[in-house]
C-alpha cells in the first residue's frame, strides 16, 4: 500500500494560479502511473490528469480537455512528488483534488478512478 499526501489547494481569484503537490511514501515513484482526480459536490469524479512515471523520463502524459493547456503535471523522483501546476483557473475547476497511484501501466487516456487502489485525502481548491 501506497500512501499519498497532498497539499497546496486554497482560494484564488478567477485568472489566478495554484500548485499542488502529492508526495508519495514509497521508496520511489518511478515505474508507477499517478493521476489527479477532482470532484466537486453532486458531481461525478473526474479524471483531469495522469502520467505513467519511469525512472528517468515519463509516458502517456494525459489532460482532459477541460484543463489542457491550463494544467500541467511535473515530478520530482529524488523528492517522490508529483505535482499539478494549475494556472488561468476558473470558478468550474473548484473542487477537491484528489492524488492517486497505480503500479499498473497507464495509457494517454482519461484515468478511471477504478484503475487507481493508492488515494490520497484530497485538497480543496476554490476559485471565485
Amino acid at each position: 500500500h501506497v500512501q499519498l499526501v497532498e497539499s497546496g489547494g486554497g482560494s484564488v481569484q478567477a485568472g489566478g494560479s495554484l500548485r499542488l503537490s502529492c508526495v508519495v511514501s514509497r521508496y520511489g515513484i518511478d515505474n508507477v502511473c499517478m493521476a489527479w482526480f477532482r470532484q466537486a459536490p453532486g458531481k461525478e469524479r473526474e479524471g483531469v490528469a495522469c502520467l505513467y512515471i519511469g525512472v528517468d523520463t515519463t509516458y502517456n502524459t494525459y489532460y482532459s480537455d477541460s484543463v489542457k493547456g491550463r494544467f500541467t503535471l511535473s515530478r520530482d523522483n529524488a523528492k517522490k512528488v508529483l505535482s499539478l501546476q494549475m494556472d488561468n483557473l476558473q470558478p468550474g475547476d473548484s473542487s477537491t483534488y484528489v492524488c492517486a497511484a497505480t503500479m499498473q501501466w497507464c495509457l494517454a487516456t482519461v484515468p478511471k478512478y477504478v484503475q487507481y487502489n493508492n488515494w490520497g485525502q484530497g485538497t480543496q481548491v476554490t476559485v471565485s
